[in-house]
C-alpha cells in the first residue's frame, strides 16, 4: 500500500473564505478621528508615524493530504507562536531570578537591573520639568500610624507585620543612700509592652507627615514629592507570578499637596506627563478610565464627591482623549483615573493613577494658611482686599499620582512589548563589537573601539555624575563571523559592529579614517533609526531600508551601512538621547 504524501499548501480558496485582516489604527494620530456610521472610533492621519508596535504573529502551515487520479484532499493547521511571556525572556536574557526563601521578590541580575535604573532615571530626568521633589521616607512605621490613616482598619490583612525588640523600662537615676553616697536603683526586671509595626504597602502617610513637619502657607502651594521607596504587600501565594504580582515592589510613587483652586491644573499636568512616558515607551493605546463614587462604604460628603468628580472630567475633557466612566469603582476617600494598558496575551493590567482624595489631609491634620478661608475651602479665591484681612487654616487637596505605577510590571510589560528586544536607551546589550579575525592588529582596534564608545577611560577621573556611559562588549573569539553575528542576534544586541583590516589596514596612510560595518536591524524603530543614520551619513541607504519594517531581511541590500568611529558614536549617542 502507497504511504501517503506529506504535503504543505494553503488552504485552498473553495474550502475558506478569505477575510481581510483588520486595519491597525497603533501609532496614528490622535488630532484626525471620527466616528464610522457604526459608532465605533476610527482614527485617521496624513501624517502619523507608521511604525510596527507589535511583531504580528508567526503562522506557520501543518498539511496533511493524499493525491491520486486528480484528486486531492489537503487538510492544514494553523499553528500560531505562543505569545511572549516575561518570564520566559527573563531567564533566557538573565534579567531577573526568583527563590523560595523568599516568595514575590525578585532578584534582580546586573542586566535587569540596568533596565530598573534606566527607567527610574528616565522619570527623574522629567521630574524637574513637572514640579516633583524626590524624597526618601521610612520602610516600616508603628501602628498607631496606621490607625490614623485608615489602613489599619482597612487593609490590614495585605500589610506585613513586624514586632520589635522586648526591651526592659531605663533604669532610674542613682539615689543617695543613708551615709551620703551614691547607691545605683536596684534594676527592674519588668518588660514593656512589645511595640508592633507594619511595612509599608504605600506612601502617603510618609508625605502627610513631610507635609505636616512645617508650617505651610498658601504661597507655597502646590508640593509635590516624588518616591521610589519599597513597598511590600503581603500577596496570596498562588497570585504570585513573575514581575505582575509581587509582594516587594517599587512604585513611581508621588503626592501633590495643593490648593482647592488648583485640583484641575494639576490634574491636567498629571495627565500630560503620562502622555509623554506613554508615547516614549511606546504605548500609545492606553486607555483612561474614571472610576466614581461607590455606592456604600465611603468617606466624605456627596458634595465634595461631585465637586472632585466634575474636576476630573473638566481634566479628561481638555486633555484630547477618549476616556470612559466606570461608576462606583472609586477608592472609598476618592474618585480616580486608571490608565490600563494590554499585555500580549490581551490581558488587562492598571499601570498609570491619578486620584483625588480629601479625607487623608484630614486625618492627618493638614493646612496652610490662606487668606479668606471660606472662600479658598471652596476653591474660590477672592481678590476682594476686606475679605483677604481674614487669616485662617485650609485643608490641602492631596493627588497620589504614579505614571509607571509598579515598576516591576511595568518592566514586566515591555519585555513582552517589544518581544524582548527592548529600544536601545533601554537596553543592557547595547553595543557588541566583532572581529573578523582574532589578529592582534584587529583585536587592539576593537578594543580602541570599545573605550572611545562605552565612554569609560579612565584618562579623566573622576567622572562627571551626568556623564553618559554605554554597554560596548567585544567578541574577538576565533569563532566565524557568521557564528558570532548569529550569536550577537540571538543575545538581542541593538547594534552589532563587524572589524576586519579592510576597516583600518592602510587608511591613515591615503588620508581616510578606520571605519566599522555597522548592522542596526535589532532596534524597534527602524524608521526614526535610519533617519538617525541619515542625518549622521546623508545618503546612505536609509531611504530604502527603513521602509522594510522591523528587523528585516533586505533582499539584495546590505543590512548595515559603514560609518567613521566619529559617525557610529553620534549615532550611539542620538539612539540614547531620542530614546530610540
Amino acid at each position: 500500500m502507497r504511504r501517503p504524501t506529506r504535503l504543505w499548501r494553503p488552504i485552498l480558496k473553495s474550502q475558506s473564505a478569505w477575510t481581510p485582516p483588520p486595519i491597525s489604527t497603533k501609532g496614528l494620530s490622535s488630532t484626525a478621528r471620527c466616528n464610522c456610521s457604526c459608532g465605533a472610533p476610527v482614527y485617521l492621519s496624513a501624517t502619523g508615524p507608521l511604525h510596527a508596535q507589535h511583531e504580528p504573529k508567526r503562522k506557520s502551515a501543518v498539511g496533511r493530504g493524499r493525491t491520486g487520479h486528480g484528486h486531492e484532499k489537503v487538510e492544514t493547521h494553523i499553528q500560531e507562536d505562543p505569545a511572549p511571556d516575561h518570564r520566559t525572556i527573563g531567564t533566557a536574557q538573565s534579567l531577573f531570578t526568583t527563590h523560595a526563601s523568599s516568595p514575590g521578590a525578585p532578584l534582580f541580575q546586573p542586566d535587569g537591573t540596568h533596565i530598573f535604573n534606566k527607567l527610574t532615571a528616565f522619570l527623574r530626568a522629567q521630574y524637574p520639568a513637572f514640579g516633583f521633589r524626590e524624597v526618601l521616607t521610612p520602610t516600616m512605621y508603628k501602628q498607631s500610624l496606621w490607625e490614623q490613616s485608615g489602613h489599619w482598619a482597612n487593609y490590614k490583612d495585605d500589610m506585613f507585620t513586624v514586632i520589635g525588640n522586648l526591651s526592659p523600662k531605663p533604669d532610674t537615676a542613682p539615689v543617695e543612700s543613708f551615709d551620703g553616697r551614691m547607691q545605683p536603683k536596684k534594676k527592674t526586671t519588668e518588660a514593656a509592652e512589645p511595640e508592633e509595626f507594619s511595612l509599608k504597602p504605600m506612601n502617603c502617610p510618609g508625605h502627610c507627615l513631610l507635609f505636616q513637619s512645617q508650617r505651610r502657607s498658601y504661597r507655597d502651594l502646590p508640593i509635590r514629592y516624588a518616591d521610589f521607596s519599597s513597598l511590600h504587600r503581603n500577596e496570596i501565594s498562588g497570585a504570585l507570578s513573575g514581575l505582575t504580582r509581587v509582594r516587594r515592589f517599587h512604585q513611581d510613587d508621588g503626592h501633590i499637596f495643593c490648593r482647592p483652586s488648583q485640583v484641575k491644573d494639576e490634574i491636567s499636568k498629571s495627565l500630560d506627563f503620562v502622555r509623554l512616558i506613554y508615547q516614549t515607551l511606546g504605548f500609545t493605546d492606553y486607555a483612561l478610565v474614571l472610576s466614581t463614587r461607590p455606592e456604600k462604604d465611603y468617606i466624605g460628603t456627596l458634595d465634595e464627591w461631585e465637586r472632585a468628580e466634575d474636576q476630573l472630567k473638566g481634566a479628561l475633557d481638555a486633555s484630547g482623549n477618549l476616556w470612559r466612566i466606570s461608576a462606583g469603582d472609586g477608592a472609598f476617600y476618592g474618585p480616580k483615573i486608571d490608565v490600563t494598558v494590554r499585555d500580549s496575551d490581551g490581558k488587562k493590567h492598571q499601570t498609570a493613577t491619578i486620584q483625588l482624595d480629601f479625607q487623608l489631609p484630614k486625618r492627618f491634620m493638614l493646612g496652610y494658611e490662606a487668606p479668606a478661608p471660606e472662600l479658598e475651602a471652596k476653591g474660590e479665591p477672592t481678590s476682594d482686599s476686606v475679605s483677604r484681612q481674614k487669616m485662617g487654616t485650609v485643608t490641602p487637596v492631596m493627588i497620589h499620582r504614579a505614571v509607571l505605577g509598579s515598576l516591576e510590571r511595568f518592566m514586566a510589560l515591555l519585555l513582552e512589548h517589544h518581544r524582548g528586544q527592548l529600544p536601545f536607551w533601554l537596553s543592557p546589550r547595547q553595543v557588541i563589537i566583532l572581529t573578523v579575525t582574532d589578529n592582534l592588529p584587529v583585536v587592539q582596534y576593537a578594543e580602541n573601539l570599545k573605550n572611545t564608545f562605552s565612554n569609560t577611560a579612565g584618562d579623566d577621573l573622576p567622572k562627571q555624575m551626568h556623564c553618559p556611559t554605554y554597554i560596548v562588549d567585544v567578541d574577538d573569539s576565533g569563532a566565524s563571523i557568521s557564528r558570532k553575528v548569529l550569536q550577537a542576534k540571538k543575545k538581542k544586541y541593538n547594534m552589532i559592529c563587524v572589524v576586519g583590516e579592510r576597516n583600518f589596514a592602510g587608511k591613515n596612510m591615503q588620508g581616510e579614517r578606520p571605519t566599522l560595518d555597522v548592522d542596526v536591524t535589532a532596534q524597534p524603530n527602524q524608521r526614526k533609526t535610519w533617519d538617525a543614520i541619515e542625518k549622521i551619513k546623508p545618503g546612505s541607504q536609509a531611504p530604502v531600508q527603513k521602509d522594510r519594517g522591523v528587523g528585516a531581511s533586505f533582499r539584495n541590500i546590505s543590512p548595515g551601512v559603514r560609518l567613521r568611529m566619529d559617525q557610529c558614536k553620534k549615532l550611539i549617542r542620538t539612539l540614547s538621547e531620542e530614546y530610540l
